[in-house]
């Protein structure tokens, strides 16, 4: 092969990479005392204790580093302008929002209110998912109380809708359940209902 083929070839071959896959060791290089503590904070529903998060994240600096790791998170946090910080309450240590965001946070907290169902409700969406289509008088003569209140109700929350009439005297309106029922209760499809079998208490 002549000199300049030879200088072609090289020319043409890509430059070699160097950079090798990240390995869990360099994983394990990215995690540092401060992440370790607001992972466990950020995953808590209650306040830790100092000596419980040194406990859990099994440190050797004590008490002193886990309050020295909240210092430096929370300067963290208020420089990059964090709707939340770490504070100290009831003898623990928790992730809260800033008071400055409380009105949605309210907000939040109302549509969470509306949208919890009563035993009542409960039993009636139980009946509908089960037996659609249903008609109002079926759900009624199945519970033994009226509940067209109850059916407007979860109408309202978007869990039952109107799937069509009944094709009998009067034409009365029938009941199905919503997409959005199948998403609160984690269903992918209506098949995925527990068998009634299984709902049974045991002896019973």
């Amino acid at each position: 092969m002549s000199e300049e083929l030879e200088q072609e070839v090289e020319q043409e071959q890509p430059p070699q990479q160097n950079e090798e896959p990240a390995t869990a060791q360099d994983i394990n290089a990215q995690v540092t005392t401060e992440s370790v503590i607001e992972a466990i904070l950020f995953a808590s529903d209650e306040p830790l204790s100092a000596e419980r998060l040194v406990n859990i994240a099994e440190f050797n600096g004590g008490v002193k580093q886990v309050k020295k790791c909240i210092e430096t998170l929370n300067e963290q946090y208020s420089q990059s302008g964090r709707a939340f910080r770490i504070e100290e309450i009831a003898g623990g240590f928790q992730m809260m929002t800033l008071p400055e965001y409380n009105n949605w946070l309210k907000n939040l907290l109302r549509q969470r209110a509306d949208n919890k169902l009563s035993p009542a409700a409960l039993e009636t969406l139980a009946i509908i998912a089960y037996k659609q289509p249903i008609i109002r008088a079926d759900v009624e003569g199945i519970r033994g109380v009226a509940c067209g209140e109850m059916l407007r109700s979860l109408m309202y929350k978007g869990l039952v809708k109107i799937v069509g009439k009944a094709e009998i005297l009067g034409r009365p309106l029938l009941y199905g359940t919503t997409k959005k029922f199948l998403e609160v209760f984690g269903l992918n499809d209506l098949k995925d209902l527990p068998k009634a079998e299984e709902l049974k208490q045991p002896g019973q």
